[in-house]
């Protein structure tokens, strides 16, 4: 069965993009030898890939622990909250927050699953005093005691 992706994107596109996400900082020279393309032809692929929203955003990822975050928590949070101008409010207001890595909204039991980077327990208190001014109405924090994979790479070559 074709992949939806194949459909979109040729061959070339795939790999350029397979490379890309495991190292951003490859040159076109290098890719356009590893795809088999000039390096103008890659630059231009690249740049209609950024365009039509394949490539969001080119960034290094840090260590946490190393830069002093020490907790890496899970927050599961519901909210009673049902006009959509309140719910947008939340998530802007979510979205600003710099502990929060990462925000999404959710089916099931909790409405929004946070990802939060705190340095110590003191920081994670004083980010749940700041979730329960939001009108969270149910909050549980899981925190990380190892990472066991932690990647940004998808699964798009077959």
């Amino acid at each position: 069965m074709e992949s939806i992706v194949s459909k979109v994107l040729d061959h070339l596109d795939i790999k350029i993009l397979d490379l890309l996400q495991k190292d951003a900082r490859i040159s076109n020279l290098e890719l356009s030898k590893r795809v088999n393309l000039s390096a103008p032809a890659v630059h231009a692929r690249i740049k209609r890939l950024e365009a039509e929203g394949y490539i969001q955003k080119h960034v290094a990822i840090l260590s946490h622990e190393k830069l002093g975050f020490d907790l890496l928590c899970f927050v599961f949070m519901s909210t009673n909250m049902h006009q959509a101008e309140k719910l947008e409010s939340l998530e802007k207001t979510l979205e600003s927050m710099k502990e929060v890595l990462e925000c999404h909204c959710l089916t099931g039991e909790y409405d929004y699953l946070l990802k939060v980077a705190c340095k110590d327990r003191k920081g994670l208190e004083m980010f749940i005093r700041k979730l329960n001014q939001l009108g969270i109405t149910k909050i549980q924090t899981s925190l990380a005691l190892r990472e066991i994979k932690d990647s940004t790479v998808l699964p798009i070559q077959e």
